[in-house]
This record gives structure tokens, C-alpha cells and sequence, in this order.
């Protein structure tokens, strides 16, 4: 898998990520939103320098002129909720994209620090031949993205596979190191040192989906 971490160089990307983290800017859930969304158009940016272009013909009100322009067929798919910010801002930039949505969320059973990943809800069109991009903010045990990945394999087989997330820890980069092919591409703005005992980033940011939308009640 190839990686690029954004936050390797001094860009603002890294001044939202720690707006993200700042335990007071956090609480403006509007503020935290908006920040998922401009990272996510920065993430976006990065990632369409990778794909394929090809030249096409302009008119313009004075003459014609020749522009190299997105040849790729894309599909972009969001982890429901949190992913729903990080979505809309990849939209803002791959406007002519396709859509697909999936719930996968963490089901806790007897020990609340053990969990498996529950998909309920998927909707997504042909991914035949086509670039899928898979967002999700965070990339804490890599159990999300790797869930996700195999419930659309009913749907085609893309021709190539875009992973975007805003923080990432170690062991889920790994793990999905280990399931995704090598030419997979995994777009992430930081990451951080590990995860604790929850399986939660550290430092990180606490619960994406509740700081963006408020607090859920556990099943």
C-alpha cells in the first residue's frame, strides 16, 4: 500500500487537524464539521494528482483551448456518520462521482473493550472498472475500512482503490496494509502515536461521529 501523510510537511491542513484536537475549539460541533470538510478538500486535492487525465477541447467565448481534465470513473463511499462531513467535502472537489453509503459501527457485546464490527445499512452503485475512493475520518483498528472493503465486493471490481482518512493510528494502518493490494492508496492528513486499551487513537481527537452530530446512545 502506498502511503501519504499529509502532515509530513508544513501545509494548513495542520492548523484545522489541531483545531480538531483543541479540546475547547472541539465543542462547536459546526466549527468541527466544517474543520472535517477542509481537511478533506485538502485530502481531496492531494489525491487527484494521482489519477488519470485526459486532454479535451473547450469553447470559450473568444476561442477554444485545450485542458487535461479527470478521465477517471469514480465512486465515493462514506462510513456512516462520521463520514458524512469528510464525504461532502471529497463531493465539493469530485463533483461528477458517483455515490455509495454503508453504516459499520462498533457492537459492543459483554466486555466493552472488545467489539466487532456491525454493517447494517449499504447502498452503492456498480464499482466495475472504477476508482472507489472509501472515506473515513478515523483510522483507529483499521476493522471499519477493511468491513466496508468486503461488503462491496459484491458490487465489481474497481480498477483501482483510494483510502482517505483525516487521523490514523499504527496498528489499523498496518492491518489494513496487510488486507488491501499494494497499489492501494491510503490519503491521510496525521499519524498519531497508538491506540489504548479502547481501541481509540491517541492523542486523537475522542469520538468523531459525536463530536460532529452529538452524542448516540449505546446499543
Amino acid at each position: 500500500m502506498k502511503i501519504h501523510n499529509i502532515s509530513t510537511e508544513n501545509s494548513i491542513l495542520n492548523s484545522f487537524i489541531a483545531e480538531m484536537r483543541d479540546i475547547n475549539i472541539q465543542k462547536d460541533s459546526m466549527r468541527f464539521r466544517r474543520n472535517i470538510e477542509r481537511i478533506g478538500e485538502i485530502l481531496g486535492y492531494e489525491l487527484s494528482k494521482s489519477l488519470n487525465y485526459t486532454r479535451s477541447k473547450i469553447n470559450t467565448p473568444l476561442g477554444t483551448c485545450h485542458m487535461h481534465v479527470i478521465a477517471n470513473d469514480i465512486v465515493l463511499c462514506s462510513i456512516l456518520r462520521a463520514g458524512v462531513p469528510l464525504h461532502n467535502s471529497l463531493l465539493n472537489y469530485f463533483d461528477k462521482a458517483e455515490n455509495a453509503f454503508i453504516s459499520a459501527y462498533r457492537h459492543h457485546k459483554n466486555n466493552p473493550e472488545s467489539f466487532e464490527i456491525i454493517v447494517e445499512y449499504l447502498a452503492c452503485p456498480s464499482l466495475e472498472g472504477k476508482t472507489l475512493i472509501l472515506a473515513d475520518p478515523m483510522l483507529a483498528t483499521g476493522q471499519s475500512m477493511i468491513a466496508t472493503y468486503e461488503a462491496l465486493k459484491p458490487f465489481g471490481n474497481p480498477e483501482e482503490v483510494h483510502l482517505v482518512s483525516i487521523i490514523g493510528a499504527p496498528e489499523g494502518i498496518k492491518l489494513v496494509e496487510e488486507h488491501f493490494h499494494y497499489d492501494t492508496h491510503l490519503w491521510i492528513g496525521t499519524v498519531d502515536e497508538k491506540l489504548n486499551d479502547k481501541s481509540y487513537i491517541v492523542p486523537g481527537i475522542g469520538d468523531a461521529g459525536d463530536l460532529a452530530f452529538g452524542e448516540k446512545l449505546q446499543q
